[in-house]
């Protein structure tokens, strides 16, 4: 019904790396953890909160994360559990609940509207976060509310290992007396720009005129007073796990050049990688695959520590291809795939190179996004780009 109230709920996992290395190594609870590469460029990607007090935050160098918290123990990181972690709670959830979203490797909302008239929705999400931490050991919070902003906004005030629910009518009254930063979608550039206008509270941003917010933000200055006066109408969306993304190519005439067919495959996955980026996924699995003239088909795969990033595929891909393709024998297609996808992006400190990997990557994605997905690509593959793969045309499936 339209009129019907809406109960979301917020999960999120607390801390999330931190707490899956905890269970592997108690003796971790209680001390400051920092997750992220040992090196000089290594990336915090999580910390405990006992570090959170000395000033460390995510996506800080450890170098200076340690300069903070000298006594913490500073761990590499192992994406594999995590994986494995968060799907143990997307089952929980997904046996659960009717409908759910799951925006990240730790994050997800769930609409438990019209639940409450039969069971009560603050206690169904309590039973539901109890049984997440009695089953997998890990703490947990959530925020209930109206909408997807507000119970956000909730669960981190409820933070660590918490539950808040803000009723219905409740919604501006509870983020009024918060910082604005604490609004979804308000970054630091925001909150400087606010600042320079004398905003510094939700609640002066409620008050603020509409017309003077599109001033400074243009659009996203009226999505800004919403969400401050906590409307937001956004679905929970449900969540459907997308197995694998691949590219063929056929060639016309069967070819026997590795040197033209390697950078090809370099192309395919570039092109699958940042789709993975824009998709906000990550892959652990990397095939090539060849068929021969005759149909026979050979396929390569290796599993790989989640990622979005072809500099870091490319190496496996040609030792792949070396092993799936044999000499002199006439190639009809060849393809790649990636697969175990999970939600995420790149994970900051999981390759001591991410700050630098990460701006290089979110400058080129921008360049593709706006002038087309091939507009900027390694040098090795933009000739084939370019050709259409000379000297055979082909076609990508």
């Amino acid at each position: 019904m339209k009129n019907e109230k809406r109960h979301i709920v917020h999960i999120d996992l607390d801390s999330f790396f931190v707490s899956v290395e905890r269970l592997k190594e108690p003796s971790l609870n209680g001390r400051p953890v920092l997750i992220g590469g040992s090196s000089d460029r290594g990336v915090v990607s999580s910390c405990s909160y006992e570090a959170r007090k000395f000033g460390v935050h995510s996506a800080m160098p450890v170098k200076k994360a340690l300069q903070l918290c000298p006594q913490a123990t500073v761990v590499k990181g192992d994406y594999s559990s995590y994986s494995k972690a968060s799907a143990a709670v997307t089952q929980i959830i997904r046996e659960s609940v009717p409908l759910f979203e799951k925006t990240s490797i730790d994050e997800f909302y769930i609409d438990l509207t019209g639940t409450d008239q039969f069971f009560g929705c603050y206690r169904l999400a309590s039973e539901l976060r109890q049984k997440v931490m009695r089953e997998t050991g890990l703490p947990i919070s959530f925020g209930l509310s109206s909408n997807k902003t507000v119970s956000k906004v909730a669960t981190g005030q409820a933070k660590p290992n918490g539950q808040l629910y803000v009723e219905h009518g409740q919604e501006k009254a509870f983020l009024a007396p918060l910082p604005v930063g604490k609004i979804p979608m308000i970054g630091e550039r925001a909150c400087e720009i606010l600042r320079s206008i004398g905003i510094m509270t939700v609640g002066q941003l409620q008050n603020e005129s509409k017309s003077n917010l599109e001033r400074h933000f243009g659009r996203m200055g009226m999505v800004m007073w919403n969400k401050a006066n906590g409307i937001d109408n956004s679905p929970v969306v449900p969540y459907h796990e997308r197995k694998s993304i691949s590219s063929e190519h056929t060639f016309e005439k069967d070819i026997t050049h590795p040197e033209y067919m390697e950078p090809l495959l370099v192309s395919m996955l570039e092109q699958l990688t940042y789709k993975l980026r824009n998709d906000g996924k990550s892959a652990a699995c990397l095939t090539v695959k060849i068929r021969y003239s005759n149909f026979e088909t050979f396929t390569q795969q290796v599993t790989v520590a989640p990622t979005q990033a072809d500099n870091l595929l490319i190496p496996a891909l040609k030792t792949l291809f070396k092993k799936a393709y044999q000499k002199g024998r006439p190639v009809r297609l060849i393809g790649v795939r990636l697969s175990n996808l999970s939600e995420g992006n790149i994970q900051p400190g999981l390759f001591d190179d991410y700050e630098k990997t990460s701006k290089l990557y979110q400058a080129l994605d921008a360049l593709n996004n706006r002038y087309g997905s091939k507009t900027i690509s390694r040098a090795s593959t933009m000739g084939i780009s370019a050709r259409s793969f000379n000297p055979f045309s082909g076609s990508e499936e």
